[in-house]
């Protein structure tokens, strides 16, 4: 016997075709390169879109076809995330921030047909031209008269293709099984890999994420994706918003300044904000210099690597809730999500702030489990790591031009789960330090530090030692207008960690060195420190 219930598919258009029946006159405002400020409403976002899908149509672009884009978040960018997959095409974001050899590596390994990119990247597109497709065609995110000149083949405006267009374009009915999007990781060792979204994936990870439990957007929300779209879909915003019916600002590409977005959140009442710890750095630096409060900022998420208990407490006192996700390319990249809950208030501040910088729990869809060597389930207590892994509807089982794999995966990362379900990462499985043959967490090192009044960023990483193998080396960049000491800085460690993870050194850094998803580059950092040698006189207690 079969169900009698209708077997619409799950696309990307249903989300198009719900926001212009539910928030037609919704605004998206987006910021420019020059600073200035773009509105207009979904309504017109999607008519839009329909005169991009024509074009793509007039370029010859095959269904199935990567489109590449190499953009920061505005209005533009948003029509291509609905016209380039609707169409039945994928979109394929860019990461501008990678190395320029990855840049070339993944626009031929996706076999790109057209890259509509930014102006500012022009530069550097003609430096890759010699290795890029002889036939691709490009497109400058602008107006014909910014055009700048270029030695770029097939160069056109965006906005003069538009303009030659129709605005009424009837979208394919697409199977929800059709690729989407394209992603590819940082490729921190080897190539990166891509991730290839299905439109089935796509609603679903964003009906997830839209649940009370997860981001519980509301159409009375402003939502601030500070993470870019060229990232893991800008964490799903621009699906979920418009999902919703919220109105969406996108910050273009000073998304890092603390100044401009404290600007841009008080001018367009912001109430909820997506970014990675070091955005919400610099937004706390600013404020802390200028005094200027953000009250219509209610709640924010971090996400990309992990928080600081210092950063929760910091963004309460600006009456801002910071939530914490957990995810990664390969889902999508949601896979958890802590909201507080009601019994968080029971509990002693410090253990408070310990429960809302977890991971969080599971949102619907996704399994988690913790397996050891090898590869059997460990329980769920909130003590025992294991290496982290995953599954769901939206998690990849295998990378694009590979084969799939069945069974769990593999997320590299090292974690506990408790008996509520929480999840704790402990480590990137990679990022572990053993030293005497026990295992170290790099992690709880470094929120531990990050309390202390004089430090902005902290990174623990393991160095070759001649006796226990590797011992733990903090590196630490100062908070401005302060001078720390390192063995203040080790000292105040004691009773705040085991007293064999206090590292044996500190050395104190003007910076810390960035991936180009905005995580602490470990990689760079081991490298820079091969050679470190110990100080004569080391700390006493040893595994």
């Amino acid at each position: 016997m079969q169900d009698l219930m209708m077997a619409d598919q799950l696309n990307i258009g249903m989300i198009m075709r719900h926001a212009e029946q539910i928030a037609a006159d919704v605004e998206i405002v987006s910021v420019l390169g020059d600073g200035t400020r773009h509105r207009y409403t979904y309504s017109e976002a999607f008519a839009r879109s329909r005169r991009l899908a024509n074009a793509l149509d007039r370029l010859g672009v095959a269904s199935g076809s990567c489109v590449a884009t190499l953009a920061w978040n505005d209005y533009r960018h948003f029509e291509l995330y609905y016209a380039i997959p609707c169409s039945g095409r994928i979109c394929h974001t860019i990461n501008p921030r990678l190395f320029p050899e990855q840049i070339a590596y993944i626009i031929n390994h996706a076999h790109d047909s057209v890259l509509f990119f930014d102006p500012q990247f022009m530069p550097l597109l003609e430096k890759l031209q010699a290795g890029l497709p002889e036939d691709m065609q490009y497109v400058a995110l602008c107006a014909a008269d910014a055009l700048p000149a270029s030695t770029l083949p097939n160069l056109k405006s965006y906005e003069a293709l538009l303009a030659c267009e129709s605005d009424r374009y009837d979208w394919p009915v697409l199977d929800e099984r059709t690729p989407s999007g394209l992603c590819y990781t940082s490729g921190t060792t080897g190539n990166p890999k891509g991730v290839l979204y299905s439109h089935r994936s796509t609603l679903l990870h964003n009906l997830a994420g839209s649940l009370s439990e997860a981001a519980g957007l509301r159409a009375q929300d402003t939502v601030l994706p500070i993470v870019p779209m060229f990232h893991v879909n800008a964490w799903g915003m621009p699906y979920s918003a418009a999902m919703i019916g919220a109105r969406l600002v996108l910050p273009g590409p000073k998304a890092g300044d603390g100044e401009t977005l404290a600007s841009l959140i008080n001018e367009e009442r912001v109430t909820y904000a997506l970014g990675v710890p070091t955005v919400w750095l610099a937004l706390l630096n600013h404020l802390d210099r200028s005094g200027v409060p953000i009250p219509s900022l209610k709640r924010a998420v971090s996400g990309g690597s992990a928080c600081p208990p210092s950063l929760v407490e910091r963004m309460e006192h600006y009456g801002v809730t910071l939530e914490i996700g957990w995810g990664m390319t390969e889902t999508s990249p949601l896979g958890t999500y802590n909201r507080p809950q009601p019994w968080y208030q029971a509990l002693e501040d410090e253990e408070r702030i310990r429960q809302k910088v977890k991971a969080g729990r599971q949102v619907f869809g996704i399994s988690l489990r913790i397996v050891d060597e090898l590869g059997v389930e460990l329980p769920r207590d909130g003590q025992t790591s294991g290496a982290l892994q995953a599954r769901g509807p939206w998690v990849c089982a295998g990378y694009f031009g590979g084969k799939p794999t069945e069974g769990w995966f593999d997320t590299g990362d090292v974690a506990t789960l408790d008996e509520r379900g929480y999840l704790q990462i402990t480590d990137r499985i990679k990022d572990v330090i053993k030293s005497g043959g026990e295992w170290i967490s790099s992690i709880d090192i470094e929120n531990a530090v990050m309390t202390h009044p004089d430090v902005a960023e902290a990174a623990v990483i393991g160095v070759v030692h001649a006796i226990w193998g590797e011992r733990p080396l903090l590196l630490v960049v100062p908070r401005p207008g302060t001078s720390p000491q390192a063995d203040d800085l080790l000292g105040f460690l004691e009773g705040k960690v085991a007293k064999w993870w206090i590292p044996d050194a500190c050395e104190l850094l003007a910076q810390l060195p960035y991936t180009a998803t905005g995580k602490v580059s470990k990689k760079e950092l081991r490298e820079r420190f091969a050679d470190y040698l110990w100080p004569a006189a080391e700390r006493s207690l040893r595994p």
